[in-house]
């Protein structure tokens, strides 16, 4: 998980990577092999954070419709800057089959709108957000 949260060259590899955890095969074995070889060689690659005066909440979403080849479902993404740095994102499969890409945009835009609000709350706890 810390991976995938500092290294999001490998966020990919690992997302497909997982998909199969409760099936493993002798090639997905290589494939984990392969990434860890390349974090050995990228080490000093990541995201840094750095201390910023100016912390505004961005978020960005987006969807594709049937991205998923399998069950031809959709796949929701959001991701949320603070200051200058990604700190929260998701990619997730949808839960039902959409019809149009713009129902899956709304589905994708429900569940960032929903992490948006539970970050605010949190950045108001820490006494960074707005007021109500």
């Amino acid at each position: 998980m810390y991976l995938t949260t500092t290294r999001l060259d490998i966020l990919y590899a690992i997302s497909l990577l997982s998909r199969f955890m409760h099936c493993p095969s002798e090639i997905h074995l290589r494939v984990v092999k392969w990434i860890l070889k390349y974090i050995k060689g990228t080490i000093s690659f990541g995201v840094q954070f750095q201390s910023s005066q100016k912390l505004r909440l961005h978020g960005f979403s987006d969807s594709d419709w049937g991205g998923y080849i399998d069950d031809i479902k959709s796949i929701s993404k959001f991701c949320y800057n603070l200051g200058s740095r990604m700190f929260s994102r998701s990619s997730k499969k949808q839960d039902i089959m959409t019809q149009s890409t713009a129902e899956a945009e709304f589905i994708a835009a429900t569940a960032a709108v929903n992490q948006t609000l539970w970050l605010q709350k949190i950045l108001c706890d820490l006494h960074r957000g707005r007021k109500k």
